[in-house]
């Protein structure tokens, strides 16, 4: 009979946990954005109804929210990252950035089931060089990049980072998505 040491038994199956634990499905900053496996469900616009909803900000400096709800008119798909968002401006286009600290998880949607995520930006003053005009919005769902899909924008401006006259990408940030329902 052999006797195995008292350390060994615990290292060992620390180790093996360990190993198990890790399924090499890491995301870094780069694949947030488009994060879904190419053999993935990944959820496509077109199987999806898309709703929006906004709490727009009144006044220039005043923080708006706009809500986009999808409802899952199709197969079970998944949504592994953020949304890639984009603000059409009259002479730009510029990328909405994730929610500073938020972690993309991911979200498996049944037909019919429904979640959304939000825009969340700063109203620009009218006419100022500091401001982005914008007329729309786009944005594709992750695994899906050429999938897009436009808003209207109808909020009023939406200020730049860090108050630049030009050449500013805008005081904007997109949400996760969010489970909705039970």
């Amino acid at each position: 009979m052999r006797i195995v040491p008292p350390l060994a038994l615990p290292a060992a199956l620390a180790a093996t946990l360990l190993l198990t634990a890790c399924d090499g499905d890491t995301t870094s900053a780069d694949d947030t954005k488009n994060a879904d496996r190419p053999g993935g469900s990944a959820c496509a616009i077109g199987d999806l109804g898309v709703e929006v909803g906004a709490g727009a900000a009144p006044a220039a400096g005043d923080t708006g929210n706009v809500t986009v709800t999808l409802t899952n008119q199709g197969a079970q798909c998944t949504l592994k990252g953020f949304p890639a968002v984009d603000l059409l401006a009259e002479d730009s286009t510029t990328s909405v950035s994730p929610e500073e600290g938020a972690q993309a998880q991911p979200l498996t949607l049944g037909k019919g089931a429904t979640t959304s995520f939000t825009i969340t930006y700063v109203r620009g003053e009218a006419g100022s060089a500091k401001s982005l005009t914008v007329h729309k919005a786009s944005f594709t769902l992750p695994g899906a990049p050429r999938d897009e899909h436009e808003l209207t924008w109808s909020y009023g401006e939406v200020a730049r980072r860090d108050g630049s006259s030009s050449g500013g990408a805008a005081e904007a940030s997109v949400s996760g998505f969010e489970s909705s329902g039970d």
